[in-house]
């Protein structure tokens, strides 16, 4: 089961990056290149506890439906969301915000099973842990970017 760990020191308030880590339109924005669109469940504004969303986007070349559902919060430290139905056999992204001085240390544990028991370790293997990672990595990068950027420059905040 491959265990992705992932930290983005951040310059902005524990507040700030807490919010846009859970708001669905920053999720949208930062994963423009997978199509993500929210169509059903929460579509819009900031996830709480319980609520839930269906994702379609597309990853690897193939179209697909995730569902996905807060299942656990503790503002503004720390939440978790977990896929309800997808393409993986089960995943648990949890999202941990420690406040520093001079900003927000964002850590990130995306742990996942893939399916087809023997057939998904070894896509697991070729290709897919290393596609979460660079996923998991990049949408890190993007929330920084517009964590960062200058007062009314983004839309997103």
């Amino acid at each position: 089961m491959p265990d992705i760990h992932h930290e983005t020191f951040i310059e902005a308030p524990i507040e700030r990056i807490f919010d846009l880590a859970r708001s669905i339109d920053v999720h949208k924005e930062t994963l423009a290149k997978t199509n993500e669109q929210a169509i059903a469940g929460t579509t819009s504004g900031l996830m709480e506890l319980g609520d839930w969303v269906t994702w379609r986007a597309t990853h690897l070349g193939v179209r697909q439906k995730l569902t996905s559902k807060i299942t656990e919060m503790e503002r503004p430290h720390r939440f978790s969301d977990e896929m309800v139905k997808g393409a993986f056999h089960s995943f648990v992204h949890t999202h941990e915000f420690i406040e520093l001085e001079g900003g927000t240390l964002m850590k990130e544990r995306f742990s996942y099973r893939s399916p087809f028991g023997i057939i998904g370790k070894l896509a697991d293997k070729l290709f897919l842990e290393r596609y979460m990672t660079r996923f998991v990595v990049n949408r890190a990068h993007e929330l920084k970017r517009i964590a960062e950027a200058p007062s009314g420059t983004n839309q997103s905040s």
